[in-house]
């Protein structure tokens, strides 16, 4: 299946660059905004003059973009990407002397980056409600063969201000599973612990460099999973919550990646012990009753046991037996603040002391019933 969708992928671009046009911008679009601008070019909204309908126009460079790489995300986008959580491709490319561009549905509240208020977060409800649309269009895209490989608040759009429709773009680092990339790190947490081998390449060329030796380092190469998308969701959802995040990158001489990854490991030996005693025992449980004896780092005082379980699961260091976005699903609609367990488990309290006093009242009035009758 992913061989397949990679080579279709491959033949859809060759069609494509046949047929590309050559337009002048100004003649067919109206410029309303810049939307967004990055290292890939920039996003403009516009009003296509003819249908009058706005759309979002990615605008590439062709001095830094290879005419394979616009094409492969255009058609990504126009021919994969049918979630309603992904945002598509309009069908309309082209190209001006100085870009390529097509257009694609507009995002027109910006991005999720726009409304995570620092070190506060998200509200609760929106982050599940935002995470629930993520986790149907990451697993659509891994059911047809591709890894998004760069998930980031940056690049999940806002359809309306409540989040209550967001959609994942940027499809520009998106491969085929398993198929080989060069490992490129990057310091930021969304970055996976199992390319800090590249970071250590890079500060051994950049050290022959310094000393005058030719000698180049050699280039570490890494399969492309479905994993990558999980680790970059569990960073996600510790961003939405708290508004900050857990580590600045996850290598062992980070001090938070190394507190998460120590904390993980005494988890991992508890789970072990327990399970080998009690064989039906979940996840879950073990994390509820080791919350006290293996407290959580410091960087996630404030979550509760329910979504550690979760972040244990997508944020494992070991790649092969990371959780799959899907399992997002399995904890919806419990409590991912420690605040609102609490309430929650006040409100039980409430309920079952009201319910207490029902059947005390009850049991009352059936006793007076009864003296009435002369049945005592």
């Amino acid at each position: 299946m992913t061989a397949a969708a990679a080579q279709e992928l491959d033949e859809l671009c060759f069609l494509s660059a046949q047929a590309m046009p050559s337009l002048k911008v100004s003649q067919h679009f109206q410029m309303v905004k810049l939307l967004g601008e990055g290292s890939y070019g920039k996003v403009m909204l516009a009003v296509h003059r003819k249908r009058g309908t706005p759309m979002a126009l990615k605008f590439f460079p062709r001095r830094s973009t290879s005419l394979t790489s616009f094409l492969r995300e255009y058609n990504l986008s126009l021919s994969y990407c049918t979630h309603p959580s992904l945002t598509r491709a309009l069908g309309i490319f082209f190209s001006t002397p100085s870009y390529y561009v097509f257009a694609q549905q507009a995002g027109l509240y910006g991005d999720l980056y726009s409304v995570i208020v620092s070190e506060v977060g998200v509200d609760e409800h929106r982050v599940q409600r935002v995470m629930s649309q993520l986790s149907g269009a990451v697993t659509h895209l891994h059911s047809l063969g591709f890894v998004h490989r760069d998930i980031k608040p940056e690049n999940i759009f806002l359809c309306d201000s409540s989040c209550r429709w967001v959609k994942l773009g940027d499809f520009g680092l998106t491969r085929a599973i398993n198929s080989t990339v060069r490992a490129v790190w990057y310091e930021s947490p969304f970055c996976t612990p199992e390319v800090e081998a590249s970071k250590e390449a890079e500060k051994e060329m950049e050290r022959r460099q310094s000393e005058g030796i030719e000698e180049e380092v050699e280039d570490i190469w890494i399969n492309v999973e479905p994993c990558i998308d999980s680790w970059a969701l569990g960073v996600l959802i510790y961003c939405l919550l708290t508004g900050c995040f857990p580590w600045e990158e996850s290598t062992h001489d980070d001090r938070g990646y190394k507190k998460y990854k120590d904390w993980f490991d005494r988890e991992e030996e508890k789970r072990k012990v327990m399970q080998r005693d009690e064989e039906d025992i979940d996840g879950y449980t073990i994390m509820e009753q080791n919350h006290e004896d293996n407290p959580p780092p410091s960087q996630f005082e404030g979550l509760s046991p329910h979504v550690m379980t979760l972040l244990k699961e997508l944020l494992h260091p070991e790649p092969k037996l990371r959780g799959s976005p899907e399992e997002i699903l399995s904890y919806l609609g419990g409590p991912w603040l420690m605040r609102t367990a609490r309430e929650e488990e006040q409100k039980a309290r409430d309920a079952d002391k009201e319910a207490r006093k029902t059947r005390e009242r009850g049991g009352l009035e059936e006793e007076l019933l009864r003296e009435g009758r002369g049945e005592r």
